[in-house]
């Protein structure tokens, strides 16, 4: 029998329009630009503007154009996973709110909340139902608008996040071409790095959490940093090694974008040369769940039939695994 594999058809995505520079956070917080730029890479990250509008009204963008470029009728989606940590509300599901929006009648749909690595758990659920041979089309969607938690008083957070969305078709394949492997792991006690104080069942909204700032993000910056380069890079090699993989096998490294010189440390430790590495952080920031459907998204029409591709990912939690695809078309 032969076996069926979740191959990626299609790429969506979007960014809004508005760009927050490091020039402008000058204004708002004690930084400056090269500070930022050595620190992290990011030069400017994209802020959604508007009142009413959440994460969802960026997810159906990406999800619309999917069904556009493979004119599909949005009823013909089986399924849609929506990976976020800053949903609409906290229920019903992002995804839920998507599939309305988008018109994707027939799908059941849910959220799944890993913070960074929220797309690559996301991606190889989705896989698997692909796999059982039970359904043919599903999206996956990684967004997050960051602006929504993040203080703009705290230079340690503010500088690194931004607002996106992206999103990619799954269907099967059985021409050695889609979702190879995956290697994910989490570990529960380094919540205490990275988490938001407030907000959940165990300490919620009061009138003191909100003046305390704690429906923000609080990160301790040194901490995730050390565990998510040694994450990071050695998930990868190691799911290289799992594949008999070289560097030379591998046409394209998709990390996450969470800063540049864990991005390098993660290619170093896979001997991959700069050329191979998709980097988009000083355009877009860290868009927690969005950054790697939109590095897709980003360099879709560089990407050839049969690339093997390494998606890569740390986040808090704390979450991280590396996924290894077969591309399977040629764009142009």
């Amino acid at each position: 029998m032969t076996k069926i594999t979740a191959a990626i058809t299609s790429v969506g995505g979007y960014v809004p329009e508005y760009r927050l520079t490091n020039k402008e956070l000058e204004t708002m917080v004690d930084t400056n630009d090269e500070w930022i730029r050595s620190r992290t890479g990011v030069e400017e990250r994209r802020i959604l503007k508007g009142e009413g509008l959440g994460s969802s009204d960026m997810g159906v963008e990406a999800v619309k154009e999917i069904l556009a470029k493979k004119g599909i009728d949005p009823a013909e989606i089986d399924c849609l996973i929506c990976a976020t940590v800053t949903p609409d509300m906290v229920f019903p599901a992002t995804a839920n709110i998507i599939c309305d929006k988008a018109g994707l009648t027939n799908a059941f749909s849910f959220d799944m909340g890993a913070a960074c690595s929220g797309f690559l758990f996301a991606l190889t659920t989705g896989s698997s139902l692909i796999e059982s041979g039970r359904y043919k089309k599903i999206i996956v969607v990684g967004v997050d608008k960051m602006s929504s938690i993040i203080d703009y008083s705290d230079r340690a957070t503010c500088i690194i996040f931004g607002d996106g969305a992206g999103a990619v078709l799954l269907e099967p394949s059985v021409d050695e071409t889609g979702v190879k492997d995956s290697i994910l792991k989490s570990d529960g006690s380094g919540r205490q790095y990275l988490h938001m104080k407030a907000g959940g069942s165990v300490k919620p909204a009061t009138v003191e959490t909100v003046l305390a700032k704690e429906h923000y993000v609080y990160q301790e910056g040194q901490a995730v940093f050390k565990f998510a380069v040694k994450g990071m890079a050695d998930v990868s090699y190691e799911l290289m090694q799992r594949n008999n993989l070289t560097a030379d096998d591998i046409a394209w490294l998709v990390p996450h974008q969470a800063n540049l010189r864990i991005i390098d440390a993660t290619a170093n430790r896979m001997d991959l040369p700069k050329e191979k590495v998709m980097i988009n952080i000083q355009k877009y920031g860290n868009t927690t769940a969005g950054t790697l459907p939109l590095c897709l998204w980003d360099w879709e029409k560089q990407l050839k039939k049969g690339d093997n591709v390494i998606l890569a990912a740390f986040g808090g939690g704390f979450t991280w695994g590396a996924t290894w695809i077969k591309w399977a078309y040629d764009s142009n």
